[in-house]
């Protein structure tokens, strides 16, 4: 028996469950109508929240952004690698999100795992949200501290998680802002009351709800006017703001201890002048006009109205994430396989992203989607459904 042939049998096993993931490659700009693996199909799937991934306008900024400055600074923050450009984009940051401070970090994975390590020793107490994303989850295990998981937005299981700890000094509560997988919004007001009932700091990973919920895109916070009582906030500026990188914004004194020692800061080169000049002017463009998130929102009512009218079940979501709940991870692959066969983009969610009998089609609305756009994908998912299920 060879040494790989672990790898033979489980990647077998993952075809024979429906559960082996068909990478599909895209071939052009991220937009409505996008080039994937040859064909022009109607993207449903993309995080493209506001269409900036092809902005004429953050494409523009990022190319002056080369001309002046080259594609990238050749070293990490802490030695070399620390650019104005860098400080202009943490100070826009900061400003957008209504906190002291901000520091920007290469993804939105990175700013978890710097920020849960760093704040979290031996003797300390995380609560997490049972449903909270893999790099919290990973963040997390990447501490010493003791993990306790409540069920999933049930603020009446925190607060009992919470008495039974009470007596530890230093604890903290880190919830998704939006849940990805659903759509649904974490319980942040009656999180923070418990909070500071019980002395405990609060993080809220918001990669789901910049630039989609509060005025102008500003995130959850915002959204429920919870300025000044979240700790921290992180996030990521690849979905709604369409470039690559995260941010953790938040009281001066926590970043600039970031600063000083979180390792993927410290560890990793900075982001290039490009990405870092995009995620500038898409949030110039949200300062300035709320338009891009009042048409993503007007997409996403037609579209939940529709789809419902049409007897889908779309779950619980209350943002523009949409799920197609299907059930058997088979059926949903299969039926991916056959929206793009209509030349509709929109994969399958299967186990391990959601649990075993969860499986769907998350179908992402966007601004840049048009009316017709939206009724071209309700006709084949009603065909789709007609002939499979």
């Amino acid at each position: 028996m060879s040494k790989l042939d672990f790898i033979t049998e489980r990647l077998q096993s993952l075809q024979a469950q429906g559960l082996y993931n068909t990478i599909r490659t895209i071939e052009s700009a991220v937009d409505a109508w996008t080039i994937v693996d040859g064909k022009r199909v109607l993207n449903m799937c993309s995080n493209n929240y506001l269409g900036f991934a092809a902005d004429s306008r953050l494409c523009a900024a990022a190319k002056d952004a080369i001309d002046q400055l080259g594609v990238g600074p050749a070293a990490v923050r802490s030695i070399a690698g620390t650019m104005n450009i860098h400080l202009e984009l943490e100070q826009k940051i900061a400003a957008f999100k209504g906190t002291e401070a901000a520091l920007s970090l290469q993804s939105g994975l990175g700013v978890n795992l710097a920020v849960i390590p760093l704040l979290m020793e031996k003797e300390d107490v995380i609560f997490t949200d049972e449903l909270n994303h893999a790099s919290i989850i990973d963040g997390c295990r990447l501490t010493k501290a003791k993990r306790v998981i409540f069920a999933h937005c049930d603020v009446a299981d925190l607060e009992r998680l919470l008495a039974e700890n009470k007596d530890i000094d230093k604890k903290l509560i880190v919830t998704d802002g939006v849940f990805s997988m659903d759509g649904d919004l974490a319980p942040l007001p009656d999180i923070v009351t418990i909070a500071e009932e019980y002395d405990a700091m609060v993080m809220v990973d918001d990669a789901h709800g910049e630039g989609v919920l509060g005025g102008h895109g500003r995130g959850i916070v915002d959204h429920f006017s919870l300025h000044g009582r979240v700790d921290i906030e992180v996030g990521t500026m690849s979905k709604a703001f369409g470039v690559i990188g995260g941010y953790v914004a938040g009281k001066a004194k926590i970043i600039e201890y970031l600063r000083q020692q979180g390792r993927p800061f410290l560890f990793s080169s900075a982001a290039t002048p490009a990405d870092v000049a995009a995620c500038i002017a898409a949030i110039d463009i949200l300062t300035e006009t709320d338009q891009p998130v009042q048409r993503l929102w007007k997409n996403t009512h037609y579209f939940k109205e529709k789809m419902k009218k049409l007897g889908f079940d779309i779950g619980i979501s209350e943002t523009p994430i949409t799920p197609v709940m299907l059930g058997e991870a088979k059926i949903a692959q299969e039926f991916s396989r056959r929206l793009f066969a209509r030349n509709i983009f929109a994969q399958s969610i299967t186990f391990p992203t959601v649990p075993h009998g969860k499986a769907r089609i998350r179908t992402m609305i966007s601004a840049v989607h048009s009316q017709d756009d939206l009724d071209f994908a309700l006709q084949g998912f009603a065909a789709v459904r007609e002939e499979l299920l």
